[in-house]
């Protein structure tokens, strides 16, 4: 069975990754309405996500470090900025084997 995540460990690596967007967008060399065009919102939610006008849901959270971990300039960020961290492994791991 997956870990709990709490509500506020959601809201420090949500802060994380809102913190550290921009540097992680310019690494891909895509825009901000290439980024959004891409996991699913607007260009104007995705620059209100950015400049802290907007809380990130946890939806687009996943949606984009799904995206950041396919990309390999990214993916070795994220652990870096605090965005996958070991905690949020297990949450997203499911042990099949031990049943």
């Amino acid at each position: 069975m997956s870990q709990d995540i709490t509500n506020q460990n959601k809201k420090i690596l949500i802060a994380h990754l809102t913190e550290n967007l921009p540097v992680l967008r310019a690494k891909l060399k895509i825009s901000q309405a290439e980024l959004a065009e891409k996991i699913g919102v607007t260009r104007q939610t995705l620059t209100a996500i950015e400049s802290g006008k907007r809380e990130m849901t946890w939806a687009t959270f996943v949606a984009l470090t799904l995206l950041f971990m396919q990309n390999k300039t990214t993916k070795e960020l994220l652990p870096v900025v605090n965005v996958y961290t070991e905690e949020l492994k297990r949450f997203f791991s499911f042990n099949q084997d031990q049943e």
